[in-house]
């Protein structure tokens, strides 16, 4: 944490420990991804009796990895893509920080270029961390973003980017989508499409179907609003290795409760102001607090099934919760490697199916210790906001990955995986006042995830572990214990002469 203006969001003070309670109070935490994971950590260093149900048989949801085999029977690691560990991502390096406080699990990765269909090529590379400056260095050595671009935007419509809050931002944009607020700017096609859709697709969507809300938020917490610049950090290893399984240990030593492979149908609330908790196999668990901490998909499948739980308003909003389109990954293991300064992720634009990809290698163990064995590359294709898998997508990708990386048209592919899923939050137009709070009807009862609502700047992987610190903070608050402190980028923009530009500019449109 090297920005001195991140934001302390302080837990209320209360007893320092449930074991200051007259009884140990007990909480089943449903679902084990970050936000569950999360959830758990807070609520069992607190002393508190943690139950954990994730129903696959592995830990990490999204960010999950698991061991595959191969057609030649050969062990491989796998999981569902790439993810960046951005160095502002405070809350969710906290908890990471538990099982290792040097965090010796991730690793640079100094640059993520991005390429066109005209050969374009942007880089994050050595630019200053220093908002305005970072932007302003940018825009200068862009291809795809010139100077006299500047000149040609409009101050008024673009006011928003330079003077983001949360939530005021979601009131003023969040009716907008993403791509037509940056056509009302004249932000310039090819930057937008390279630059901006690039960033817009890690939310698994394309700026279409976006909130524009999203994507100015997204601009504050990784350019305008956060000087811990734009270089990120990877897992060294599969997620399980690196994460997840340390930190399911780190659980069991503070008397947690870990279980794998099972899936929870219902939580009934009782007149005890306590909540049953059903799982698949029909065992029935009491406890004083539940955070739900599910995909979308489960979330409405286990309200649905738990007839006391909330209000009809309340499960009116879950039920009207969405998932954004599919998304693929298709990782091949190829009997030759790629070039040696291939970069370990690239960005892509205008390139469809494609929009990125990585070489595993690059960064992780037992992607680099294949290698090393059989003189191949691990190499993963992306593609985001599809229709459907199908044997053409997967043919179309592997084009592209020709196109970009000759060298491997001919390599043979001596291992093939593709995973299709669509379990990600839709964060579409509109959608933002609609969208589940942490807190619920009930004290003891608290939702966690990235499509769960919670007014502060924070987003993906980051929105997962801090929704989840906030729903511990919850119950906690519940039983009468003390929360845990939270971290943030600002909450508003961070230049004050870029929000005196952008107030003046607003007076004068009011005027």
């Amino acid at each position: 944490m090297n920005d001195p203006r991140r934001v302390l969001h302080p837990a209320a003070a209360a007893l320092p420990s449930a074991s200051a309670l007259g009884a140990q109070p007990k909480a089943a935490v449903i679902g084990g991804g970050i936000a569950g994971l999360a959830a758990a950590t807070s609520l069992a260093e607190r002393g508190v009796a943690v139950r954990l149900y994730e129903r696959q048989s592995y830990l990490g949801g999204r960010v999950g990895g698991w061991q595959d085999t191969l057609d030649d029977g050969t062990t491989v690691a796998m999981n569902r893509g790439f993810h960046a560990f951005f160095r502002q991502y405070y809350n969710l390096r906290g908890i990471l920080s538990r099982i290792d406080p040097s965090l010796s699990m991730l690793s640079p990765l100094t640059d993520y270029p991005l390429v066109d269909a005209l050969g374009r090529r942007d880089t994050f590379r050595g630019l200053p961390r220093t908002p305005p400056f970072n932007a302003m260095a940018f825009a200068l050595r862009s291809p795809t973003f010139r100077v006299r671009d500047l000149i040609r935007l409009d101050a008024r419509a673009a006011a928003p980017l330079a003077a983001v809050s949360v939530p005021g931002t979601y009131d003023e944009l969040d009716d907008q989508d993403a791509e037509s607020f940056l056509r009302d700017i004249n932000f310039p096609d090819a930057a937008r499409h390279l630059a901006f859709e690039v960033f817009s697709r890690s939310f698994f969507t394309r700026p279409a179907a976006l909130s524009a809300a999203e994507l100015a938020t997204m601009f504050h917490i990784y350019f305008l609003g956060s000087s811990e610049g734009l270089v990120f950090d990877v897992a060294t290893s599969n997620f399980d290795v690196a994460l997840w399984n340390p930190l399911a240990s780190y659980l069991e030593r503070l008397g947690a409760h870990v279980h794998t492979g099972t899936a929870v149908d219902s939580v009934t609330a009782t007149s005890q102001n306590s909540f049953i908790v059903t799982d698949g196999a029909g065992d029935e668990n009491e406890v004083d607090g539940v955070v739900l901490a599910t995909d979308v998909s489960a979330l409405q499948s286990i309200v649905s099934s738990s007839e006391s739980l909330g209000d009809p308003e309340w499960r009116e909003k879950i039920h009207r919760m969405g998932t954004a389109l599919p998304f693929v990954v298709q990782r091949l293991w190829l009997d030759r490697p790629v070039r040696g300064d291939r970069p370990a992720f690239l960005g892509t634009g205008g390139l469809p199916p494609l929009d990125n990809i990585s070489v595993l290698e690059r960064y992780e163990h037992e992607a680099r210790d294949w290698c090393a064995r059989t003189g191949g590359s691990v190499v993963e294709l992306h593609a985001y906001s599809v229709d459907q898998d199908s044997p053409e997508l997967r043919r179309a990708l592997i084009s592209r990955l020709h196109d970009l990386y000759p060298e491997t048209v001919d390599a043979t592919i001596v291992g093939e995986k593709t995973l299709c899923r669509n379990d990600c939050p839709r964060l579409a137009p509109g959608d933002f006042a609609q969208r589940p709070t942490v807190r619920t009807p009930h004290p003891g009862l608290a939702l966690a995830g990235d499509g769960i609502r919670i007014d502060l700047p924070v987003a993906l992987m980051e929105r997962a572990a801090t929704t989840g610190i906030a729903a511990a903070n919850s119950l906690l608050a519940h039983f009468g214990v003390t929360g845990h402190d939270m971290y943030t980028v600002p909450v508003r923009g961070r230049s004050p002469v870029l929000r005196h530009l952008a107030n003046r500019v607003e007076r004068r449109v009011l005027r």
